[in-house]
């Protein structure tokens, strides 16, 4: 019997199971139904979980492109047969049963990349290898695009964390988060401005650094002119594409610069009282299911992706930091195992799985507390939804597997 659970990381398994019940405990106190549903979706997540542990690691890298290419069908799919939810075509309903196929396409998608980088024709320094591995990820980003959901788009940059991991240049996310911020501030600060800016910049840093550049002029001269026309083409840009956004997606970034109470019955209303029912809650919260906000159903579907309000309300800082804390060494023990892996497939995939469950954590804070636009992201595990426990858990179980498999490989 030792023998059987010789190489299961308790720990790791400890903390989803800790997180996913206090996740229903949350959910239970904003509507039982609901919290109900979802302890079911455990058990069934659980139940499909454990039995990937009959199942060989090889079946995994062999059906990686079956597995991939069936995630891209369902992706397509629900673009003609899916239903509208909070404005995106993102869902397949079936009787009472609903299933969202983007959770199954970030399992599909990482078993993909690490086959694809396990192979030994793999060489992330080649420009080839770096494109297919591109290709991989943006295929089901433009499908997911075309729903639209833009919150699962924003988590499909996690793989470009586990891309890293594997040698690939840091300068693609400063770049990337360089007209990310550009385009924000586009919105709101005219581009003439902005373009003066840029160019007053370059000509200083050019001025200040003259002596310690060394000079190619043809090839310096046309980077910055490349660097300054794509810049200013962003700029120019950004405001006429956030003009053509729907009204609700535009109200929903400018709450960031205006704030929500100029928005109150619109996009601000769930934030305004989303931080209302965490500040009041104080440093230990009201008690469980004491929260007035909570009680009150202030919160439009609180139990989804503003569950963590309720954590606010009842149970205060120390039961926010608790939760985070959990989060914290759920997500860094996961890149931990996925670092002592022996195997590029299993270290990609422990990669992708904590960097997916960091940008979803991290996204989903951010919105409930104001820090970043309402995208409709869950919190892992915690968040009301069967198709994302589901989604996660077997996510969890997979590398839970491969995990065992080195493990116990050693031994």
């Amino acid at each position: 019997m030792n023998k059987i659970f010789r190489g299961i990381d308790w720990l790791m398994l400890f903390l989803y199971l800790f997180i996913a019940l206090f996740g229903i405990a949350n959910i239970y106190s904003v509507d039982s139904s609901s919290g109900t549903k979802q302890l079911i979706w455990l058990l069934i997540s659980l139940t499909l979980g454990t039995s990937t542990f009959l199942v060989r690691p090889k079946f995994f890298e062999n059906f990686a492109g079956l597995f991939y290419i069936l995630g891209l069908f369902l992706l397509a799919g629900v673009l003609f047969f899916g239903s509208y939810v909070n404005g995106a075509k993102a869902w397949y309903r079936i009787g009472g049963f609903s299933l969202q196929p983007v959770e199954l396409a970030k399992i599909s998608t990482a078993l993909m990349l690490a086959n694809y980088i396990d192979s030994p024709n793999f060489n992330i320094k080649n420009n080839q290898s770096l494109a297919i591995s591109f290709l991989i990820i943006f295929i089901p980003i433009v499908l997911i695009l075309l729903q639209p959901d833009v919150g699962s788009i924003l988590v499909f940059i996690a793989y470009f964390i586990a891309l890293y991991r594997e040698g690939m240049t840091g300068w693609l996310f400063v770049i990337g988060f360089y007209f990310l911020f550009l385009f924000l501030v586009s919105i709101w600060i005219p581009s003439w401005i902005i373009i003066l800016i840029l160019a007053s910049f370059i000509i200083a840093f050019l001025f200040i650094f003259r002596k310690k550049i060394r000079w190619n002029q043809q090839i310096n001269i046309l980077f910055i002119i490349i660097f300054l026309s794509i810049s200013s083409l962003v700029s120019i840009c950004s405001p006429f594409i956030f003009e053509n956004l729907p009204k609700h997606q535009k109200e929903r970034i400018l709450v960031l610069y205006e704030g929500e109470r100029k928005y109150r019955d619109t996009a601000g209303y769930n934030l305004l009282y989303s931080k209302t029912a965490i500040g009041s809650g104080g440093f230990w919260g009201k008690g469980y299911k004491q929260g007035s906000v909570t009680a009150g159903k202030f919160v439009p579907e609180q139990q989804t992706d503003y569950i963590f309000c309720t954590v606010g309300e009842e149970w205060g800082f120390v039961g926010c930091t608790i939760l985070i804390c959990l989060y914290t060494c759920l997500i860094a023990r996961i890149y931990y195992l996925a670092e002592t892996q022996k195997s590029a497939f299993s270290r990609v995939m422990g990669y992708s799985l904590a960097s997916i469950l960091f940008m979803h954590f991290l996204i989903n804070i951010g919105m409930v507390i104001g820090l970043f636009p309402t995208v409709g992201i869950p919190l892992p595990f915690f968040s009301y939804g069967g198709s994302s426990l589901l989604g996660f858990s077997l996510f969890i179980f997979i590398f839970l597997r491969l995990n065992y498999s080195d493990r116990n490989r050693l031994i």
